[in-house]
């Protein structure tokens, strides 16, 4: 079962190529994109074993290497196979205090982010179990028209879900929880064919390696924290049905804010965390291309990290 929930960590599956070595992009490009599509009311996509296959040939085999290898920020429109309903906001990456990480993680780093909050399988409102998402790109400046190369890296707070009423109420990590609740298991086949598909194409797919923001703009010598973990500063629930309706910054009297914590180190199984800083939200969107165009590159497994 833990094999099964661990697929749900893929949360951007694409289903189509994009050619040519990654150069990078801007903002603007990225953004703009984002906010181009909005959806006129909220979309309920639903996933289903039969969106793995084309015919007799496994989508989700090609979508796995790609999503791996493919650097893109945005592609043509494809299906997110494991997390389809979503809500981008943006906003700045902000690390306040000392510590010996490199990289974005270093002390004085500020970066625009653009992410997407999502929910694993299909179920987006209160009273049904949600695996919360937190899909995040880092772009190395503050100048949005600047072309540049990204880190991204991947959060959730529990792959089998809970009945946590607010988004902005969980904890989300690199390394998330593996409840084995209803809705996994009555789409078993599903996950279990990602499970499968994914274990193939990265050798630990339950955990999200953090070292593109540690060796964002280092030339050598990265250390990265082992674990990462975002959650809402607290006084900022707002009660709305849909989590995408809860993040929608127009209707919140002020930017929201997650705090920013990361650890290597465990007392008894406790993750010592240490609060590096910040990230504060000042636009979002629910939109077609949110769901359908904004690409985040895994990063693969390496078993050579320096850690601190």
């Amino acid at each position: 079962m833990k094999k099964v929930i661990l697929a749900l960590t893929i949360s951007t599956v694409s289903t189509s190529a994009i050619a040519g070595a990654y150069q990078g992009s801007s903002v603007e490009d990225v953004w703009g994109e984002v906010k181009s599509t909005p959806y006129l009311e909220l979309p309920k996509n639903k996933i289903s074993y039969t969106s793995l296959f084309n015919g007799l040939k496994s989508k989700i085999k090609q979508s796995a290497n790609r999503t791996l290898n493919d650097k893109s920020d945005l592609l043509p429109h494809f299906d997110k196979l494991a997390h389809p309903n979503g809500a981008c906001l943006k906003g700045t990456w902000n690390i306040t205090e000392d510590n010996p990480y490199t990289g974005y993680f270093k002390k004085g780093s500020e970066a625009i982010i653009i992410t997407r909050a999502s929910v694993a399988l299909s179920k987006t409102t209160v009273g049904s179990n949600r695996g919360f998402g937190f899909a995040g790109k880092l772009f190395p400046t503050l100048d949005e028209s600047e072309s540049v190369k990204t880190a991204n890296f991947f959060l959730v707070d529990d792959l089998g879900g809970t009945k946590a009423p607010h988004y902005t109420g969980v904890e989300m990590t690199n390394e998330p929880a593996v409840s084995k609740t209803l809705d996994v298991i009555k789409n078993i086949a599903y996950t279990l064919k990602l499970a499968v598909t994914f274990g193939k194409a990265d050798s630990n797919p339950g955990m999200r390696q953090l070292y593109q923001i540690s060796e964002l703009n280092e030339s050598k010598n990265a250390i990265t924290p082992k674990w990462m973990m975002i959650k809402a500063r607290a006084g900022q629930n707002i009660n709305e049905n849909d989590f995408r309706d809860e993040l929608n910054i127009d209707h919140r009297a002020k930017n929201l804010f997650f705090d920013i914590y990361v650890t290597s180190k465990e007392v008894q199984k406790k993750k010592q965390w240490k609060k590096l800083g910040f990230i504060e939200f000042t636009d979002s969107t629910v939109s077609d291309s949110c769901d359908h165009r904004l690409h985040f590159n895994h990063p693969k497994w390496k078993s050579n990290l320096n850690h601190k």
